[in-house]
């Protein structure tokens, strides 16, 4: 009897099925300090338990992205361990605080299929939920991935690709309960600029680059235990690289937007996300945000805004598709997601 996981293939998906995913994850201040090491992460909300407290939380609650990652790499054993790339996002909502503290883990329920034309290999869709200690769902999301097939002669499913709302609701986004901006301090934050400043269709140069470090990513893939094989194991992809993971280009773009919305605070759902190119050691990441969207919320103090952001390894900023549709080859990352912001 074989005892070890050599991953799922794309035939070993049903349309249907539910996997929980093992090895539940407690989180603690550590997961902080590491994730503010490997990101320019300087948002005060994930920063400052004076400055959360000042805003109607108990403490600073973990980063947002800490809770992506976690949930998200408790799934990839069973998901993408033998995956070609992560393609993209939908229906992404964050709707409970992670505190440290919090034991985190994982299930995923497969919802779309579909074989490649090229009989290779095909597209899983799954949602995947994230549930604290106490059975309470913290986030949920949907990714689709490309998976390799294992037996070529495996017949293909019947394709079945899920209707995926383009925009998640201002209504449906959560706020954390107590959450005020009413006594919201902006020397502390870092910069001025509240919900009124910003105009739809505006568009924000981040201005930094920060140039991806194989050590780094090594790190942080292993901090989320994300053990998909293309980001460990040269021999996986035929060019001999190591794949960035995309969460990790997601994490240092964020980080970057500090720089022209430092008082974005929150994330609070992603509407939608495609990983363009992909990323290796080497590259320099860019990014720049333009302004879809802004909302008041029932919160006091408390706006919301949606952001298109755009992560590159140059470039002009604003470019993001050729002619044809196509991402250009510079464009790393396509996210349009809504984040909280003081009015």
């Amino acid at each position: 009897m074989t005892k070890t996981n050599s991953g799922r293939f794309f035939e070993d998906y049903r349309l249907g099925e539910v996997i929980d995913h093992a090895v539940p994850r407690t989180v603690s201040g550590g997961e902080r300090a590491l994730y503010h090491m490997l990101y320019p992460a300087r948002h005060a909300l994930h920063s400052s338990d004076a400055f959360a407290q000042d805003c109607g939380l108990p403490n600073s609650p973990m980063d947002d992205l800490i809770a992506f990652h976690i949930v998200f790499g408790k799934s990839v054993p069973d998901i993408s361990l033998n995956a070609v790339a992560n393609l993209g996002y939908a229906e992404c909502r964050w709707l409970l605080p992670v505190w440290p503290g919090d034991t985190i883990r994982s299930t995923s329920e497969v919802i779309g299929l579909k074989q490649n034309s090229n009989g290779k290999s095909g597209v899983v869709y799954v949602r995947t939920t994230g549930t604290n200690q106490n059975g309470e769902t913290v986030m949920q999301f949907v990714r689709w991935v490309m998976v390799r097939k294992g037996n070529l002669d495996a017949p293909a499913p019947e394709t079945v690709i899920p209707d995926l709302a383009k925009v998640v609701e201002v209504a449906d986004l959560a706020i954390p309960d107590g959450l005020s901006f009413e006594n919201y301090d902006f020397t502390l934050a870092g910069e001025l600029h509240r919900y009124g400043d910003y105009k739809v269709g505006e568009i924000i140069d981040h201005v930094d680059g920060v140039t991806i470090e194989e050590a780094e990513h090594m790190m942080a893939t292993r901090l989320w235990q994300n053990t998909a094989k293309v980001h460990f194991d040269v021999t996986s992809r035929p060019d001999g690289n190591r794949l960035i993971y995309g969460g990790h280009v997601i994490s240092m773009a964020r980080a970057l937007t500090f720089n022209g919305l430092a008082n974005a605070q929150m994330m609070v759902a992603i509407n939608g996300g495609a990983h363009a190119n992909p990323c290796f050691s080497g590259d320099t990441v860019r990014a720049w945000s333009e302004v879809l969207d802004t909302a008041p919320t029932s919160a006091p103090g408390v706006g919301a805004i949606r952001l298109r952001l755009v992560a590159t390894k140059g470039g002009e900023v604003g470019t993001l598709k050729a002619e044809d549709g196509k991402y250009l080859p510079h464009v790393l990352l396509d996210l349009d997601y809504w984040a909280l912001i003081p009015i």
